[in-house]
């Protein structure tokens, strides 16, 4: 609903829409198939070390064959071996370079030979580093040689860790008497050298090394008690590099090996990559770009807006205007835009339209504030002007003969406001009558209200021959007594004030009843709407003095009023002085 009454936000929805999809749908493209390009070069990198990785192992078990071979390089321990009975000091010996081969590397956890001859077996190991559960140590001759024409490499567990066992025959060269056998137990610490930096645990990644076809699991980078057997289902049947989707421990990824052989035992590493990790990648490659197009798209939108706002404020502005009229104000800013489109045409166009409805509407109000002047006229000389006076004089002389001056005074100052009121023939005075003719009103007033009535009125030399409209000031100290004194408490202080400055400032202020804002408000808005006869229900009254003032001044006129009851009800107005009116007539 908002949407549909609010123009600006469709234009701002529509021009948005019109660049942030193209660029979504660019980025969504951009994204796949960068993601999909920096996959690629992520599992050929990674293959690339992981092929390295695998020829660091299988150089790792050419070392540990030779070591497996060094007894035949030791002339009298073979020939102890060739012997069919061993002594004391042959079994000493052959006991020592068993225990010499084992301190050769730090990862052997034990070394064994059986010799076949004499069926004795000679072993050294740290039970501290391989626990309690150790097969094969002390085994008989028949089972590890079973074991040996089965295999020559195998894994066992341990408490500890998994162990790569390594089983070598000691043959009589250049005969094929077989001598004995050797069994290497090493330890995964060599290999998590040069595995394990394939891999960061933190990010998700595991690698795994297995032996054999059916994929016995000799090293894992994962944690104790986190072996996941996924790893050993994506291996692959040939030898190579490859790559196939999967997941672990419920996390998608990546299953990264590289199979190959030592001699005649299969070797295959495996590396999984969560999704995350590639993903994290592409992130890293598109983020640049990503920021550089979201810039631009801020920058569009910034510019968007600002052509939307730039389109539709005139549009808002007329409809402003437009409440305006309709409410009866006229007076409208004309806002000088200097745009030449359609808009700004319509919004001068309906400017001086509105001029000119201004102009006919006060000249109607001219029309109808003659006509109620010309009733008021009408209405004054149904009395004979000379009758008045003649009457009023003889009624003074009277007062006179009987010594009663107030009287002569009083009948004086109405005889002087009967004749300055009846002077038909002049509309404009100079300030100084205007003056002398409230003076006379307030003298006749003052003896109304006795001693509850007072006033006083001030006025700069330099405004006295100023031209007015004749009869303003009376409609508004006349509207002080009615509406302020005689409704409030009976009694109160007028107080007229007459300055010159860039303007005549006129006030009138008493300190009657007063009247709220909700009252103030509805006369500003009667003066607004042009009706002369206002809020009031007889005689001149204070709308009439002030559209009176408007029609002879212009737009050059202003005035303000407020009250703060019971203290001060003030009116003021501001007259131009700049020539608009000469005295006896209308300019």
């Amino acid at each position: 609903m908002w949407l549909k009454r609010n123009l600006l936000a469709k234009l701002l929805l529509g021009l948005l829409l019109a660049v942030v999809l193209p660029f979504s749908l660019s980025n969504l493209i951009t994204y796949q198939s960068t993601s999909r390009s920096v996959e690629a070069q992520f599992i050929e990198l990674n293959q690339k070390t992981m092929d390295i990785a695998m020829s660091n192992v299988k150089r790792y078990f050419d070392e540990l064959n030779r070591l497996s071979v060094s007894f035949y390089f030791d002339a009298t321990l073979m020939g102890y071996l060739r012997s069919k009975e061993s002594t004391p000091s042959e079994m000493l010996y052959i006991t020592d370079q068993v225990a010499n081969l084992y301190h050769n590397r730090t990862d052997f956890r034990a070394v064994q030979f059986i010799s076949v001859f004499t069926g004795q077996t000679f072993t050294h190991f740290d039970n501290t580093q391989l626990g309690n559960a150790f097969p094969y140590v002390g085994a008989a001759t028949p089972l590890l040689r079973e074991t040996i024409d089965e295999r020559s490499y195998e894994v066992i567990a341990t408490e500890r860790e998994h162990l790569l066992v390594m089983h070598k025959q000691i043959v009589d060269y250049p005969r094929e008497d077989v001598l004995g056998f050797v069994s290497l137990y090493i330890g995964q610490k060599e290999l998590e050298k040069l595995i394990k930096p394939l891999s960061d645990s933190s990010n998700g990644e595991a690698v795994f090394l297995y032996l054999h076809n059916d994929s016995k699991l000799l090293y894992t980078s994962m944690e104790a008690g986190k072996t996941s057997r996924e790893g050993a289902s994506v291996i692959p049947r040939s030898d190579g590099i490859h790559a196939t989707t999967g997941s672990m421990n419920g996390q998608a990824g990546v299953y990264i090996s590289v199979k190959d052989q030592y001699l005649n035992l299969p070797l295959t590493l495996v590396k999984f990559v969560p999704d995350t990790v590639i993903n994290e990648s592409a992130n890293r490659t598109l983020q640049f770009s990503l920021w550089v197009q979201v810039t631009s798209l801020g920058i569009v939108a910034l510019v968007a807006s600002v052509l939307a706002v730039r389109a539709i404020n005139p549009l808002k502005r007329l409809i402003r205007n437009m409440a305006q009229v309709e409410s009866g104000n006229f007076h409208l800013a004309r806002k000088v835009t200097g745009r030449m489109d359609e808009i700004g045409v319509l919004e001068m166009r309906f400017g001086h339209m509105v001029g000119k409805l201004d102009e006919l509407i006060n000249k109607e109000y001219r029309n109808r504030l003659e006509l109620s002047t010309a009733k008021l006229k009408m209405l004054q000389a149904q009395i004979n002007p000379h009758f008045l006076y003649n009457a009023l004089q003889s009624i003074g002389t009277l007062a006179l003969r009987h010594r009663v001056p107030e009287i002569s005074e009083k009948i004086a100052a109405l005889g002087a406001i009967l004749r300055y009121s009846m002077d038909f023939k002049t509309e404009v005075v100079p300030l100084y009558k205007e003056i002398g003719h409230i003076e006379h009103y307030l003298s006749l007033q003052t003896g109304r209200f006795k001693n509850k009535l007072s006033y006083m009125l001030s006025c700069t030399d330099s405004s006295l021959d100023i031209p007015v409209p004749k009869m303003m000031l009376q409609p508004l100290v006349e509207n002080s007594i009615v509406h302020g004194i005689e409704n409030g408490n009976g009694s109160g202080t007028i107080h007229i004030s007459i300055e010159l400055k860039t303007e005549l400032i006129i006030r009138v202020m008493d300190t009657g009843k007063g009247m709220d804002e909700e009252t103030l408000s509805a006369i500003r808005l009667e003066y607004e709407s042009r009706n002369v006869n206002g809020l009031e229900q007889g005689g001149i009254g204070l709308l009439n003095v002030l559209n009176r003032m408007q029609l002879y001044y212009g737009s050059g006129f202003h005035w303000e009023m407020n009250s703060t009851p019971y203290k001060a009800t003030i009116i003021a107005l501001y007259i131009p002085i700049e020539g608009n009116i000469t005295e006896g007539k209308q300019v």
